[in-house]
């Protein structure tokens, strides 16, 4: 994987099913807009052709291989980086995804080799930050559990204690992987979000108040 070489900040977003990343990414988005910074938000899979099949895999409409799916995550996030990341950070703006890489090998690793899958996704641009949510297997379950909806392939208890073991074996062996402790109220997990941005001084000028402080989140 290459590190960024655009003028805007790549964030990712990573967590098990059910950690909440997808409010966070909305609460992080708004909090870097108020403070003058542009943002691109998006998601993984995406809503391309590869990304609608993966979708249908997950949902247990369609079977395949393991690997085979991780091929077509890693041709759904090649298409990603082209049409949606790229173009947002060549422009200067900062692109927040909800799941990147690090989703392939954490969820992936539940049936393939970490070195296959490190090697799917070598051709890629790196996050300048990955967020990882670290939300235990049982807050999980309940979050998803009241969703009241149908369980995807990942969503079972097991799995996620599996992945829960991978994301936080991958917080350790990554740089630039933040952990957070996402099993705090909403709001508190924003909070400590902003700090980690606020402490990378990326935007020094945006993200300080009068006084020369941090922004509150």
């Amino acid at each position: 994987m290459y590190v960024n070489p655009y003028k805007g900040k790549f964030i990712a977003f990573e967590g098990p099913d059910g950690s909440g990343q997808s409010t966070q990414v909305s609460f992080l988005a708004g909090y870097l807009e108020k403070h003058g910074i542009m943002v691109t938000t998006t998601k993984e899979p995406t809503e391309g052709v590869v990304g609608r099949k993966i979708r249908a895999i997950l949902q247990k409409k369609e079977t395949i291989d393991p690997y085979v799916l991780q091929v077509f995550f890693a041709k759904d996030r090649e298409e990603h980086l082209r049409e949606v990341i790229i173009p947002a950070l060549d422009k200067g703006e900062v692109v927040i995804s909800d799941r990147y890489y690090l989703s392939s090998i954490a969820f992936g690793s539940l049936d393939c080799e970490f070195d296959k899958l490190f090697a799917l996704n070598d051709k890629f641009i790196l996050p300048d930050a990955t967020l990882s949510l670290d939300v235990s297997p049982s807050v999980c379950v309940e979050r998803i559990s009241k969703r009241g909806e149908k369980k995807e392939l990942f969503e079972e208890s097991e799995k996620l204690k599996q992945v829960y073991n991978a994301y936080k074996f991958l917080a350790k062996l990554k740089s630039g992987v933040y952990s957070i402790d996402g099993d705090m109220p909403i709001m508190e997990v924003h909070k400590n979000i902003a700090k980690i941005i606020q402490s990378l001084n990326w935007w020094p000028n945006k993200l300080a108040n009068k006084n020369g402080k941090k922004c509150p989140a």
